[in-house]
């Protein structure tokens, strides 16, 4: 499966591995192409890499709860909203509690 904001995306990470937000933008790309798993597996890695990337956090839990991953969504939800109050990013934090309210 691929497309060609894919292709561009997987060729602007060649030249930069290290860079969170183009990881981020290939899960999305991902998941709108409907390769689920593969998008799981690039927000996870941008987590794991970049472990203050807060929007990795709260699209991560969206996707783990369409899923059916409900333990998975809530665990990164409350992990993000802990990241997201340190940066002070509360919008983010408040967002990623109402989604684990709609999810509980």
């Amino acid at each position: 499966m691929s497309s060609p904001r894919l292709e561009s995306l997987l060729q602007f990470l060649e030249k930069d591995t290290n860079d969170s937000f183009t990881r981020y933008a290939i899960a999305l790309e991902y998941i709108s192409l409907g390769d689920i798993e593969q998008g799981i597996m690039y927000l996870e890695d941008v987590i794991h890499r970049d472990p203050g990337y807060v929007a990795a956090y709260q699209q991560l839990g969206t996707v783990y709860a369409d899923a059916d991953r409900k333990e998975d969504a809530l665990d990164i939800l409350r992990r993000g909203i802990g990241i997201a109050r340190k940066s002070g990013d509360l919008h983010a934090a408040s967002e990623m509690q109402d989604a684990i309210d709609d999810i509980e």
